[in-house]
């Protein structure tokens, strides 16, 4: 099985120009840590465990488990509008109807509200109903988790993720633009091809959506404890994985969204639950089967090349002798 992850990683690096990758692999009872490439295309020291990196939207898992946190307290329902929370917002922003957009559509992405990304038109308003992935669903949902906490997002994760979970390496930096030591550097493919490093990045627009940074041994004890019942009680953790169809809208292929997470179907005919990130020169997947018994964690420090092929490559040769079904 590490042989057919090494060879994927260094395919990677050596056929799709990666600066670097790293897969953190994990069984009930062993675990294996496989690199290819560099983290820094000017020393050229080589990848290494413990590295903080961006990951983009797991950071959505880490918000939808706050909502339903905060759920089990009794602060708010799933079936809690946006306009209950947040009056008037979704109108004046996004001319939406907040009274027919709930929490649970929010974390679903079957709000119908579009995503919006700094710099590029905005597509036009959709019925609730139908998946519709978009990053204004989760930044909607942080600002509910403030509202109802008088807290920040940033707080709420620590109080009911980081710092239970003992994540010393996971958190939502906000306007920070530095990564904490140590990490490898992130770099970005720009439309005029030229490799660009992109570490120093304020990404505070993602923020509940993508802005948070963890490490792979981190992001495992998260996943670990989603799928272990560690978090959530059990009917919120039925809630979590209750999934709508994902298909015809152009998103991951052969996947189902839950609330924060999804289910992957691999082309070895095994699903997967977990999540996956991608913004400027981070992408990053951390996946187990649905007992956790098998799970690895993944992250490439650059945005180029077929990078979906080769996660899903990885988690082909991960996965492939794994049990099926959830």
């Amino acid at each position: 099985m590490n042989a057919g992850i090494q060879h994927v990683l260094d395919r990677a690096v050596a056929d799709g120009g990666v600066p670097g990758i790293v897969a953190d692999v994990r069984d009930a009872d062993r675990s294996w840590f496989g690199t290819a490439g560099v983290a820094d295309l000017t020393t050229r020291r080589a990848r290494r465990p413990g590295e903080h990196f961006r990951i983009g939207s797991l950071t959505k898992a880490f918000t939808a488990t706050v909502v339903l946190r905060l759920v089990a307290e009794g602060g708010l329902t799933l079936d809690d509008t946006v306009a209950t929370w947040l009056p008037g917002l979704t109108e004046e922003q996004l001319g939406a109807d907040g009274t027919t957009i709930t929490v649970r559509r929010l974390l679903n992405h079957t709000s119908g509200l579009p995503d919006v990304i700094p710099g590029l038109e905005t597509p036009p308003l959709e019925e609730p109903g139908g998946f519709r992935y978009s990053k204004v669903n989760y930044n909607l949902a942080g600002m509910v988790v403030e509202r109802v906490t008088g807290s920040t997002l940033a707080e709420e994760i620590a109080r009911h993720v980081t710092r239970p979970l003992g994540l010393t390496g996971t958190y939502l930096p906000g306007d920070d633009q530095t990564l904490r030591e140590p990490h490898a550097r992130h770099y970005a493919k720009q439309p005029d091809a030229e490799i660009h490093d992109v570490t120093a990045t304020d990404l505070s627009w993602a923020w509940a959506a993508g802005g948070m940074v963890s490490t792979t041994a981190d992001l495992h004890a998260f996943l670990h404890a989603l799928l272990r019942d560690r978090l959530l009680p059990p009917g919120l953790r039925r809630e979590m994985f209750t999934t709508v169809s994902t298909e015809g809208t152009g998103w991951v292929p052969h996947t189902r969204y839950g609330l924060g997470v999804y289910s992957q179907r691999l082309s070895c005919g095994v699903t997967v639950w977990g999540g996956g990130g991608a913004v400027p020169g981070s992408w990053s997947y951390a996946m187990a089967d649905p007992d956790s018994s098998r799970a690895v964690v993944a992250n490439a420090n650059g945005d180029w090349g077929d990078l979906m092929a080769t996660f899903g490559d990885l988690l082909d040769a991960r996965f492939r002798m794994a049990g099926t079904g959830p």
